[in-house]
């Protein structure tokens, strides 16, 4: 069990259609693992990741946020944001918070990086904070094609370089000592997946290229990423060597599960979860 120096703080939840999450893989397939509503949508966790690394306080996504319209409550059946609430059980408010990294800038993940202050203006959340992204993610989330142009949001993002909180990464990183971004961007142009060491161990949030445990299976890649090709081949290398080195992976949008151990007895892989 991982300390206090690693924590899941969850936003809430989102249910996105069945379907599109598991991608060319049909519903016999996954039916009886999945819990669907009537409209064929599934529950899928808001999960944003707490790290005390070097006296600093180190945010991974931020969630939906707090100024979605009350048609996107509605369809994607979101609760009110809870972020805040869970940083504050940890005695932070977004003034203690040092940096934010983003995997990428769907507005999923994006959205909690700014709020809405008294007179309805957008401001950076975390007033204090650098926003780290990758220099290609924000080229596409600035001038988004017809395919994604809905999941990118202006409003969350941009007041970021604006108040000169933006960082620009450009390939993998260390962000600080034993905290680094590795680019795996089948998901989307410039998604990058965060690992820490911490104690000997390998943290690793891997964002959407993995985004629940089902994804875990190669085969299921959902219909949102932009490259299911390089998504494998990402996710397949990731995975073996998870498996290999004993890698904690947490899961972007895991409900039941958020994190856990790859294990294997024999010929059968599975995961072990793990409660952070």
């Amino acid at each position: 069990m991982m300390s206090t120096a690693v924590k899941i703080i969850s936003d809430g939840v989102i249910k996105f259609d069945g379907g599109s999450m598991f991608g060319q893989v049909p519903k016999m397939a996954w039916e009886n693992s999945v819990v669907t509503d009537r409209k064929n949508r599934m529950t899928l966790g808001l999960n944003c990741m707490l790290l005390q690394v070097c006296g600093r306080n180190v945010l991974v996504d931020t969630g939906v946020g707090s100024k979605e319209a009350e048609n996107d409550k509605e369809n994607l059946g979101l609760v009110p944001s809870r972020l805040l609430k869970g940083l504050k059980s940890y005695g932070l408010t977004p003034k203690d918070i040092h940096a934010v990294i983003l995997t990428h800038l769907h507005f999923d993940h994006s959205g909690g990086c700014t709020r809405l202050d008294r007179a309805g203006n957008v401001m950076p959340t975390f007033p204090k904070a650098r926003y780290y992204v990758q220099r290609s993610c924000w080229d596409e989330a600035c001038n988004p094609n017809e395919r994604c142009h809905a999941t990118h949001r202006s409003d969350n993002f941009k007041p970021i370089d604006d108040r000169g909180q933006l960082e620009i990464l450009d390939g993998d990183a260390e962000i600080f000592p034993g905290l680094n971004v590795i680019v795996t961007d089948g998901h989307a142009k410039g998604h990058q997946s965060v690992m820490f060491n911490h104690g000997g161990e390998r943290v690793v949030f891997l964002g959407d290229i993995v985004p629940t445990p089902h994804h875990l299976n190669l085969t299921v890649i959902s219909a949102f990423d932009s490259s299911p090709e390089d998504t494998l081949t990402q996710k397949r290398d990731l995975l073996n060597q998870a498996e290999r080195e004993g890698w904690l992976l947490v899961f972007s949008h895991g409900h039941d599960t958020r994190a856990g151990y790859l294990e294997r007895r024999g010929e059968i892989g599975y995961l072990k979860p793990v409660e952070l």
